[in-house]
């Protein structure tokens, strides 16, 4: 019997097929977690668990991830596929361990929409693991008031006091910024601070890189667009429009990163402090976010990110551009002001 993540997991190689998934998903990028989930799967016919395993597919295997690629692809599609599927015990409900989230800023913003999306998804994770993540969210009038000892970490979408005086207060705790773009918040290194969204010069940068190659362009620089298709993005686009009715932007995206990172994180190194998850998403991240690169966190707490050009309303290219730079390091300020 192998315990893996809190649950016993057998797993049941069926024929020479499923030795194959259970194969690729070795060398899969997928998080630690999802691949016992992906790669025990039992031959069997259950419609309902075939679509609760094209759930999770969809949501933790990126498209260009070697267990999605080539003929292994058809598992999206096949509904009756013989393949290995997962025969664990779930945890009792007793052994449910619940994880607290705040989100400060207004429930009407499409950041606070891209935290929903991401809990959604992090709630379907976590019941295969024992994990239950739930969402407080505080006004910005009442943020200050608030008592966050219970939380696992913030998510912010309000003003640059607000969020400075968040930082400052919660030292230890994981405060996500999802809306304010200042280049002085992230040379401020701030010891807590997260930055999702990417700041003025990052997309500055962006869109400097894009002018050598195309001079008369006059595309501005996105995080994220609902147009985008690569690396899984049409399936986040195509969840996040079907449960919200509006398209996916900028801080969207910045909300379900946030709460996506965090919940991964958790769910692969078993965290259980708010400190613990901090120290890692600072050093340890590897993060795809449905850009196709590995995403991580400068010194300053600026997520390293690709950004799009957008001209016209149309995706035109992607920075770094190609021939020009080719280090996610050439978007934005990567050091810390010289503190005096």
């Amino acid at each position: 019997m192998l315990r893996t993540h809190g649950f016993n997991v057998r797993a049941v190689i069926a024929s020479p097929a499923e030795a194959v998934i259970a194969s690729a998903a070795k060398q899969s990028t997928v998080a630690s977690a999802a691949k016992p989930i992906i790669a025990s799967v039992a031959k069997q016919s259950n419609i309902k668990y075939f679509q609760t395993v094209r759930r999770l597919l969809r949501h933790f295997v990126p498209r260009n991830d070697p267990l999605c690629k080539g003929s292994l692809r058809k598992i999206r599609t096949i509904r009756y596929i013989p393949f290995l599927f997962l025969a664990f015990s779930f945890p009792a409900a007793a052994e449910t361990r619940e994880y607290r989230i705040a989100y400060v800023g207004d429930s009407a913003h499409t950041a606070y929409l891209g935290v929903l999306q991401g809990l959604d998804e992090a709630n379907l994770q976590g019941q295969f693991l024992g994990q239950r993540y739930t969402l407080d969210v505080f006004p910005v009038n009442e943020a200050l008031q608030a008592d966050y000892s219970a939380y696992i970490a913030v998510a912010v979408a309000a003003d640059r006091d607000t969020f400075l005086e968040l930082t400052g207060r919660l030292a230890g705790m994981p405060v996500f910024n999802l809306t304010l773009e200042d280049d002085d918040l992230r040379a401020a290194c701030l010891a807590n601070a997260l930055h999702i969204i990417p700041s003025r010069q990052m997309k500055a940068d962006a869109v400097a890189q894009w002018r050598q190659k195309n001079p008369d362009s006059h595309a501005v620089a996105q995080t994220w667009h609902p147009d985008f298709v690569k690396f899984a993005a049409r399936d986040l686009n195509k969840r996040f429009l079907k449960a919200h009715n509006t398209p996916m932007d900028d801080n969207a995206w910045a909300g379900w990163a946030a709460i996506k990172m965090a919940s991964d994180t958790i769910a692969r190194e078993n965290i259980t402090t708010p400190a613990a998850l901090l120290e890692f998403l600072k050093t340890g991240l590897v993060f795809d976010g449905q850009m196709g690169v590995e995403l991580n966190f400068r010194p300053t707490g600026q997520l390293r990110q690709p950004m799009l050009l957008v001209d016209d309303g149309k995706i035109a290219g992607e920075a770094p551009v190609r021939g020009v730079a080719d280090d996610l390091d050439s978007l934005g300020n990567i050091e810390c002001a010289e503190r005096q």
